[in-house]
């Protein structure tokens, strides 16, 4: 059994403000890969080994190497400052699993969007399920070597309107997939702000979470 051990940060006693975000996307597309890169705690993961059974039920095309799969979500932590901590969820891609999304997704600030961009037909459900819980969520395209897109072919596939962000990111890089974050933090606080400025709302000097992230020094290396 693990023991705790000094790399693992302890979260302060002045923590009081959590913040969720959730990271979606298909099947073997880096979703456990960017909730380990970022956490600054050890991540809670709930990977299984693959199996013959679910063959049948799982599609490897595209993802032929991939030996182990998440069956409930993926779990990490960034503290921004004293009293707010980032709080992320890695959602299972299989179709299998998707009913666990809509629990997922209740309390979350916004989404992550992680694609494949040689397999776009993928995040299809999870953009679908954000805009039907009404989530606001980013785009983000993870680099696995495959056939270079344009932006605006992406979009097309993804039917994504050009005020939902698109970026493109290396999930096994601890910075890109902090910048992918910082990303969303953004995005969310331009919509905050518009609807301030619609109901003629003045908005409050606290940090926004995008500053903090972005002000966030490195994180520790997660245990292996």
């Amino acid at each position: 059994m693990d023991s705790a051990t000094s790399d693992r940060a302890t979260l302060s006693s002045t923590a009081d403000n959590g913040l969720k975000i959730v990271v979606v996307g298909g099947f073997g597309v880096g979703k456990t890969t960017m909730v380990r890169s970022v956490s600054e705690i050890r991540p809670l993961n709930t990977e299984e080994t693959m199996t013959r059974a679910g063959e049948a039920v799982d599609d490897l095309a595209g993802v032929h190497a991939k030996t182990s799969t998440t069956v409930a979500f993926d779990f990490g932590r960034i503290t921004l400052d004293e009293r707010s901590v980032l709080y992320l969820f890695g959602a299972p891609g299989q179709e299998r699993f998707w009913f666990l999304w809509d629990r997922l997704f209740a309390g979350t600030l916004g989404a992550v969007v992680l694609v494949d961009t040689r397999r776009l037909a993928d995040s299809w459900y999870a953009i679908d399920r954000l805009e039907h819980h009404g989530t606001p969520f980013i785009v983000a395209c993870n680099d696995f070597g495959g056939p270079l897109h344009s932006e605006q072919q992406i979009r097309e596939a993804l039917d994504l309107s050009e005020d939902v962000p698109l970026v493109e990111c290396d999930a096994r890089d601890r910075s890109s997939s902090k910048y992918v974050l910082i990303t969303l933090a953004e995005h969310l606080a331009a919509l905050s702000a518009a609807r301030l400025q619609a109901t003629g709302t003045t908005a409050s000097e606290a940090v926004a979470p995008e500053a903090a992230l972005a002000a966030a020094g490195p994180t520790p290396e997660p245990a292996p």
